[in-house]
């Protein structure tokens, strides 16, 4: 029989083991866990361990103790660096405390273009929304795929600001907070054509011209900007790659996606200070 990985390098991943407790009681841990993951956070824990704060595609996001995680050599050879994509094997915690990471093989490191800080910023900021707006062991293996393929693009200078865009939308979209870009929220009729539109954050949408209200000043969206932030929301449609954007409809469609944000993270992102 050909071995595999569990097999040959972890001959005991697949099943639960068991310790006996100073009580004399058996006490059983829980099975390892294998899957692709993103570092979001490293800090120190000692001279000689980590503690690793990582968003698995299978497991949603996770903080770990890296036990020897200083050291060059060892399990980790070396992986654990901010954004970058590893396999990784993990033992769940059973009850409170952190989980223990026991192995990282790098997959691949974000390298962004070199010399320009705007892409570098914009993996940081990555890393600060999903660490602020994702949930303990709430999964999402899609929202994972666009993260790889943000981080990918932002290796070309001229792909950064719209990946952004694209990111944030679908962040939006997995974590249930995404605006309603087809429907005024106001008197629910759809969105035609053009016409100016408001954003109205509070509301989760956008409003019609007849629908808007002096004291609620609301973000101007123009019909074209509306029409994008639909195709850049799509899920798994590859369409928003083709859409090229005015600098006006950039500008639009940057203050609406920051509003949203902001509003459900309860702050302004920091890192949006760098961009």
């Amino acid at each position: 029989m050909t071995p595999t990985l569990a097999s040959s390098r972890f001959p005991f991943a697949d099943f639960p083991t068991s310790k006996v407790a100073p009580s004399g009681k058996i006490c059983r841990t829980m099975a390892a866990e294998k899957t692709n993951g993103l570092i979001l956070r490293v800090t120190d824990f000692s001279e000689t361990s980590r503690i690793v704060v990582l968003f698995p595609q299978d497991f949603g996001k996770i903080s770990a103790l890296a036990k020897g995680g200083t050291r060059l050599k060892g399990p980790f050879e070396s992986a654990l660096d901010l954004l970058a994509q590893c396999r990784i094997v993990f033992l769940r915690k059973s009850s409170g405390g952190l989980d223990l990471l026991t192995e990282a093989q790098l997959i691949q490191r974000f390298r962004p273009v070199e010399r320009d800080l705007t892409s570098l910023y914009a993996g940081y900021y990555v890393a600060e929304l999903l660490l602020g707006l994702t949930e303990d062991y709430d999964p999402h293996p899609l929202l994972y795929q666009e993260v790889v393929q943000t981080l990918e693009a932002f290796g070309d200078s001229e792909q950064v600001r719209r990946a952004i865009l694209r990111f944030e939308l679908m962040l939006l979209r997995e974590i249930g907070q995404l605006p309603d870009f087809e429907t005024c929220m106001g008197c629910g009729s759809e969105l035609t054509t053009g016409r100016v539109f408001g954003f109205w954050v509070s509301q989760g949408g956008l409003i019609c011209p007849g629908c808007q209200r002096e004291e609620f000043p609301p973000v101007t969206v123009h019909a074209g900007t509306a029409a994008a932030l639909r195709t850049y929301s799509a899920e798994g449609d590859q369409m928003w790659r083709r859409v090229d954007l005015s600098p006006q409809q950039y500008k639009e469609m940057r203050r609406v996606t920051t509003s949203a944000i902001s509003h459900v993270l309860g702050r302004r992102p920091k890192m949006l200070a760098y961009l």
